[in-house]
């Protein structure tokens, strides 16, 4: 009975995690085929309209300077542009904001410093208290580590072509992706989901999301949506997908770029993937009942499903991992379960499958003669790095999706760009939290994996050496990093 249940949920955890990486495949041939077709030509606007310009903050002094000199060169008329600095911070960064203000006396720029008493609903209830207080139609939002370029509004507003184009969203880019080997892990999956996962899903006709940041919504759009909630973490993709089942259209439009920081310790990496990682789960639970049981075609239905479940790959990765080893042991002494044990070769489907959609990402970002070098050297990496953070990451689901209820944690900033950037005397630091007991089970499982290695060289079964190898080098290193952080932290 025992070794029944060990070999079904190993094939339905192999299983889940095949199907996610069939439909990133097919979003890389929707991709491929978009990119074989003329761009689409937009022309520019006669009639320029007036934009609010959103920069949510929440203690953010290394950062908040370098993004209002942003907003006030953006190249707009003066009296058609208002920057309203969302400001919940507790700590110096209110002084900073006036500060600057009050240097800025001499710009045309309409520039309104909004402060809640308190911090209902986190960034959702601060977009949402800033959209009271406004009357233009367009609204733009930068996270504090971003910096838009000059000619942003100019080139994305023209691509609201029509009344029903509810929001544009660009492509991130990286200021710091070559500081150090976490920046050019998280620059690798995020260069993926900002070609091959959006552009894909907008030629596929799919639903995409708003990615928080870098991206300018219809004021309309969010009102007939029902406005900013903060029932989930992710109030961007909450409320994507309550516009678009409402009937509103979204364009992602690759070649705008907006550059952004990236976190560059592994606690800030973590806060920000289970914030992340939650809040799809949560937005998955309260929309998949309204996406079955709405009128969009089985294929999209099918696409939006797997969109919002996409963080559940991490807990099924999981599930076959730990179930892995005892698999071994059941198939050294059951060989008349053989057919049970070629059933999990279907995971070797998914892995290519994946490398591809990563191939196609790399083929975007790389167009010179050292991307199959790039590709080769970063792509095993990021796959450890990922299946490292697979316990953290399914933590967060399974909270997701019982409901369970936690704050809105911010990622630190630092403002570090290059390597000889120091970030050791950052105030912040201090708000990284000593070494949690997930770290230490990180740590169990490195070691359980290594045992995996060893039990599998033992019985002479190489199969799943490669992945136990990976399984235990990504959450040792994890959990390495996480104690070297801590110490930063308390010191």
């Amino acid at each position: 009975m025992i070794y029944t249940i060990v070999i079904s949920l190993y094939i339905l955890a192999l299983l889940w995690i095949t199907v996610f990486a069939l439909g990133q495949l097919g979003l890389s041939r929707y991709y491929l085929k978009a990119q074989k077709n003329e761009p689409k030509s937009i022309a520019k606007l006669t009639i320029l309209p007036s934009v609010t310009v959103q920069l949510p903050m929440y203690n953010e002094k290394y950062v908040v300077d370098r993004l209002i000199e942003a907003a006030i060169h953006l190249d707009y008329p003066a009296d058609k542009l208002t920057i309203q600095i969302l400001d919940d911070s507790t700590d110096e960064t209110s002084q900073i904001i006036t500060a600057k203000i009050a240097a800025l006396k001499k710009t045309d720029i309409t520039i309104q410093h909004i402060q809640r008493t308190d911090r209902v609903g986190f960034k959702a209830g601060a977009l949402a208290n800033g959209l009271t207080k406004t009357n233009d139609e367009y609204i733009a939002i930068f996270d504090a580590d971003f910096i838009p370029n000059s000619d942003f509004l100019k080139s994305t507003l023209p691509y609201f072509s029509h009344d029903k184009i509810g929001m544009v969203q660009t492509r991130w880019t990286h200021l710091n992706e070559d500081f150090s080997l976490l920046t050019r892990m998280q620059a690798f999956g995020l260069n993926a989901h900002f070609s091959v996962d959006q552009a894909g899903r907008s030629a596929a006709g799919s639903f995409i999301n708003f990615n928080g940041t870098g991206g300018i919504w219809r004021k309309t759009c969010i009102q007939s949506a029902g406005g900013w909630q903060h029932d989930t973490l992710t109030e961007d993709l909450d409320l994507s997908y309550r516009a678009q089942l409402a009937g509103w259209q979204f364009e992602y439009i690759e070649s705008i770029e907006c550059p952004a920081e990236l976190p560059i310790m592994i606690p800030a990496i973590k806060s920000q993937q289970y914030r992340w990682n939650k809040g799809a789960a949560e937005s998955a639970r309260k929309h998949l009942p309204a996406i079955f049981k709405s009128g969009l075609a089985p294929i999209h239905k099918l696409r939006a499903a797997l969109h919002l479940l996409n963080s559940s790959v991490f807990l099924f990765l999981l599930i076959a991992a730990a179930l892995s080893i005892p698999m071994l042991y059941i198939k050294s002494v059951r060989a008349d379960l053989g057919l049970f044990f070629d059933l999990g070769t279907i995971f070797v489907v998914g892995f290519v499958a994946i490398g591809f959609y990563y191939w196609v990402s790399t083929l975007k970002t790389h167009r010179d003669e050292r991307r199959l070098w790039y590709y080769l050297k970063n792509f095993p990496l990021f796959m450890v790095f990922s299946m490292g953070l697979a316990l953290h990451n399914s933590i967060a689901i399974v909270e997701g999706l019982v409901g369970k209820k936690t704050p809105f944690i911010r990622t630190p900033k630092f403002n570090v760009i290059a390597k000889s950037d120091t970030w050791v005397d950052n105030k912040y630091l201090g708000q990284i939290q000593s070494t949690a007991v997930s770290t230490w089970m990180e740590g169990v499982l490195s070691l359980y994996f290594l045992f995996g290695v060893g039990y599998g060289i033992l019985i002479g079964d190489y199969g799943l050496l490669i992945w136990h190898s990976m399984l235990a080098l990504g959450f040792g290193a994890v959990c390495l990093l996480s104690i070297r952080s801590s110490q930063y932290a308390i010191a």
